[in-house]
């Protein structure tokens, strides 16, 4: 599989065609949509929480302010590297269809394992809690909500979201629309009070003479570019829907553009207004920047940044679950997973069944006291796929240099990613051996279940008639079938 990319149906023909009423994805996503989903799923919780891991690990304002820079462009160089992919590839499933072209199916489907048991269950529980926390924390002020409140209230969060998006495409794009809006005026409302310090001169920790002071290392720069580029993590996840976006060679990468250039700016400006508002060391005790400036020069509405926060990360875990649900919907439609998984509700038009496996994953993990464990042990095998993905843009430079490619990215481009992604592998090797080593042993894990599930085809009759029962039993609950496709 991994030789013949260019025989490959992407490739060839281009992305599947739809007849018009057929029961499939729809392209319903448009630029608007598009940018609001990059930029969703960007902007969570980390802006308005840490980002005194960056001022840490810096050692002083300036060499974090330059961290942030840099690592909005490295971003962006991946971002525009996946726009290149995706219209090349013009297939739904990021990186796992990536990888899945160009290496072939076992590194694809441990790319996908990873992803369902840890990546995204975790994900969506870890925001939802936040989220939970946030909108409970004015009300318990000065104490702190309990545990049992949260959990109870992200688990709502995560069963409301399900729902919305099982029942529209256009419901979930609106929600995330919504919510984006709302978490870039929590943060126009930061970048203001803070220009409003700068014209009043406080720009003490800013001046020249205090914004390089504090010692600076090599390893402890790298650290902090590790942090700031996850900040930034959640750009990928438009090419988990391509099939759904209008006109994708023209606004996969518009969008990807632009939303990049906002988050940087954006994300710029808010390190500069928390500075303006609170001192680096009371940054660095802080356990919520974003909470501490508003009560600093909020005053008495200072409950309104926890609000916008609780906000941003209701919106980052829609848009997270509307992207993995493609992720899932496509790995079984190539045979990665189980077929239930590559249906489509009959009447909605969404993948119905991965969207409800997605939500019980992340209730699940609500329910596990590891969930921030697994996370850490999954981010260093991460970083590996998204540089595997983008080394097969160097492939397809060499290998194919006919293949049509809407939107051609200099080779530099990826080349300098994949450094990049290399040396935050270093880095995780390096910080945190263990949780390394676990990681790698959990995508490991996949490899029995590939060889059993995937590689074996010559299974028993007695247990693919028990599959089968189940995918019907399962597609009768939830009114689903397989999608219906033409050639274009």
């Amino acid at each position: 599989m991994g030789s013949d990319l260019e025989d490959s149906p992407a490739s060839a023909d281009g992305p599947r065609a739809v007849r018009e009423g057929s029961v499939a994805l729809k392209r319903k996503v448009t630029l608007i949509n598009a940018i609001g989903l990059i930029v969703g799923n960007i902007i969570g919780s980390g802006i308005f929480i840490s980002p005194k891991g960056v001022l840490q690990d810096a050692g002083n304002v300036g060499v974090a302010l330059i961290i942030w820079a840099i690592s909005g462009v490295i971003s962006a160089i991946g971002a525009l590297c996946y726009a290149d992919l995706g219209t090349a590839i013009p297939r739904s499933g990021g990186d796992y269809s990536y990888i899945l072209d160009i290496f072939g199916p076992l590194p694809a489907f441990l790319r996908l394992w990873v992803e369902l048991i840890i990546v995204r269950p975790c994900t969506h529980a870890v925001i939802a809690l936040t989220f939970a926390f946030y909108i409970l924390y004015p009300v318990y002020t000065p104490c702190t909500p309990p545990d049992s409140a949260v959990a109870l209230l992200a688990a709502l969060c995560i069963c409301l979201l399900t729902f919305v998006n099982c029942a529209s495409v256009r419901s979930a794009t609106r929600v995330q629309d919504l919510f984006t809006a709302a978490k870039l005026l929590a943060l126009a409302i930061i970048v203001i009070f803070g220009m409003i310090q700068l014209g009043k001169g406080e720009v003490l920790h800013l001046a020249p003479e205090l914004a390089w002071r504090g010692a600076t290392n090599v390893g402890g720069i790298s650290l902090a570019l590790y942090s700031g580029l996850w900040a930034f993590a959640g750009w990928a996840d438009l090419t988990f829907v391509t099939e759904e976006i209008r006109d994708p060679s023209r606004n996969v990468p518009r969008s990807i553009v632009i939303s990049m250039t906002v988050v940087t700016i954006v994300y710029l400006l808010a390190n500069v207004a928390y500075f303006t508002g609170m001192t680096p060391q009371e940054m660095l005790e802080s356990d919520a920047v974003a909470v501490t400036f508003g009560l600093r020069l909020l005053g008495a509405a200072w409950w309104i940044i926890p609000i916008f926060v609780a906000f941003s990360t209701f919106g980052a875990v829609n848009g997270s679950m509307f992207a993995s649900a493609r992720l899932y919907f496509v790995g079984a439609r190539e045979g990665h997973l189980p077929d239930i998984l590559a249906m489509v509700n009959v009447h909605r038009y969404t993948p119905v069944p991965s969207l409800v496996l997605g939500g019980i994953l992340s209730l699940v993990m609500l329910c596990t006291t590891d969930v921030y464990v697994l996370i850490n042990y999954a981010s260093f095998v991460y970083w590996i796929f998204i540089g595997m993905a983008i080394l097969g843009l160097v492939v397809i430079e060499f290998k194919y240099p006919n293949m049509e490619r809407p939107v051609k990215m200099p080779v530099v481009l990826p080349i300098i990613f994949v450094l990049a992604c290399l040396f935050i592998v270093v880095v995780s090797i390096w910080v945190a051996p263990i949780e390394c080593l676990a990681g790698a042993g959990i995508t490991l894990t996949g490899v029995p279940v590939y060889f059993f599930g995937v590689y074996w085809q010559s299974k028993p009759q007695w247990l693919t008639d028990k599959f089968d029962a189940c995918t019907v039993f399962c597609q009768k609950i939830m009114t689903c079938c397989k999608e219906e496709h033409q050639k274009e």
